[in-house]
């Protein structure tokens, strides 16, 4: 009887502080994902940011096993949500104890046990025996300095002639309390590149034929739009899927990348392909990378290992998401298509990722092959108005799962990579030059750090 007394008033006071740290008292965004905030901020030292005043920490818990402690207490900074999105909106303007909720929430939370967070599972490639190291021949760039100090920026890179000339990370009094060299960022889009950089390996290691190849032998797209279609079309986000999917969302409202892939199929059994334009979607991206986790079978591991750990030469493990299986084998998990696009790397693991791609271009191996007929194959771009300073619309080609066609660069071989909140990567295959951007918020800068660094060059 004490012991479920003891509980029912833990959890008046966990309901109690959720609503206390909040101002948005209804959000649902807030109400389990600050108890889990709280206990991360305890978890690693964090504890200038908590009430300790007032707080409580239970220890070892009503005789749970594991001996761990829970934070029972409120935080004391000045968040601000937003009402029905989980990601901060692109033209709110944070401030800094908002930033380091998200920061949180995009890097930490899938694994804390937030309920407001699906809890992914990871396809993760370990670290090489032999990790490539970097040359730095480091100058100091004022504008670049002034913008990790006063915006969202959390890491930015700049590789010319084999070396990193520009090297800063956020400082100590921004973020640098959070991130360090070794803490995993969140690729956001930039993770749907790098499944076509996984895609081009998985050609070139037989498990698929061509680019031109049809997925017609996948049971999972049996009787839907994708039957049938050619490899690079799905890369090229033309599937003549636009009445059904756009970025992330199914027309009926629901997030398209949050269930396995074949539960996702089934919305679109009897949906008929109309007249293909480009629509950008993450449904063909992981359409994409569970079609290579069904032709590469039981060597799917093997086939990332070698892109990762063996081409790469990564320093440290690298993850995409894997789509929870509870209640079901592996094996059905996989069958029915658990990989996911979403990518973690530290900063340096992004540029040697990047390098491996400039160095596939440049020696011309079979991968570079592939990406210079995917960037051949590119299509025109449409959505939103062309922007100069946007980094989303500037580009306005698309190849296989790359941006192409940057103002001012269109006659040279540059092919990007973009995800949201600033995710950035832009290489210059003719002048070997590279730009690797990891940010929480898209408020720098970008033309001026990222577009003009690689257009106007030395």
């Amino acid at each position: 009887m004490k012991k479920l007394l003891g509980i029912l008033v833990l959890g008046l006071l966990w309901s109690n502080i959720t609503f206390a740290d909040s101002k948005f008292k209804y959000n649902p965004d807030f109400k389990n994902s600050l108890v889990h905030f709280n206990q991360w901020l305890y978890d690693n030292g964090h504890h200038q940011y908590l009430n300790l005043d007032t707080a409580t920490v239970w220890k070892n818990f009503y005789g749970v096993d594991k001996i761990y402690d829970k934070f029972i207490g409120t935080n004391n900074l000045n968040i601000n949500g937003y009402k029905g999105r989980w990601t901060i909106p692109f033209k709110a303007s944070p401030n800094r104890d908002t930033l380091i909720y998200y920061l949180y929430k995009y890097l930490y939370s899938h694994e804390t046990g937030d309920k407001n967070t699906k809890q992914w599972g990871r396809y993760e490639i370990q670290p090489s025996k032999s990790p490539y190291e970097f040359k730095s021949d480091l100058r100091e760039d004022k504008f670049v300095k002034k913008q990790m100090q006063k915006k969202a920026l959390l890491s930015y890179l700049l590789f010319e002639d084999d070396k990193i000339v520009i090297d800063e990370i956020t400082p100590k009094d921004k973020f640098g309390e959070f991130v360090d060299n070794s803490t995993k960022l969140r690729a956001m889009s930039v993770g749907k590149s790098l499944v076509s950089y996984v895609a081009g390996h998985a050609i070139c290691a037989g498990y698929i034929d061509s680019l031109e190849s049809k997925i017609d032998d996948w049971p999972l797209l049996k009787n839907t739009l994708y039957d049938g279609q050619k490899l690079i079309d799905i890369l090229n986000m033309r599937a003549g899927d636009h009445k059904y999917v756009y970025n992330s969302v199914f027309w009926d409202g629901n997030e398209a990348d949050v269930e396995l892939f074949g539960v996702n199929m089934r919305k679109m059994r009897g949906k008929k392909k109309s007249k293909p334009k480009y629509n950008y979607n993450v449904v063909n991206t992981n359409l994409i990378f569970n079609y290579i986790l069904f032709k590469s079978g039981d060597n799917f591991e093997k086939l990332l290992n070698d892109v990762f750990q063996k081409k790469v030469q990564i320093k440290d493990s690298v993850y995409f998401f894997r789509t929870p299986h509870k209640h079901m084998s592996e094996s059905r998990s996989r069958s029915l298509g658990d990989a996911n696009a979403m990518f973690f790397a530290t900063r340096y693991d992004y540029l040697r990722i990047s390098k491996s791609i400039m160095d596939d271009w440049q020696n011309d191996t079979c991968v570079g092959k592939y990406l210079k007929t995917i960037y051949e194959s590119r299509v025109h771009k449409t959505g939103r108005p062309k922007d100069e300073k946007d980094s989303w619309t500037n580009p306005t080609g698309y190849a296989g799962q790359f941006h192409t066609n940057y103002s001012g660069m269109k006659k040279r071989a540059v092919m990007g990579m973009d995800g949201y909140g600033g995710q950035h990567i832009i290489i210059d295959f003719d002048r070997s030059r590279i730009v690797v951007i990891n940010s929480m918020h898209q408020n720098y800068n970008w033309k001026k750090i990222a577009h003009s660094v690689i257009s106007k060059g030395k």
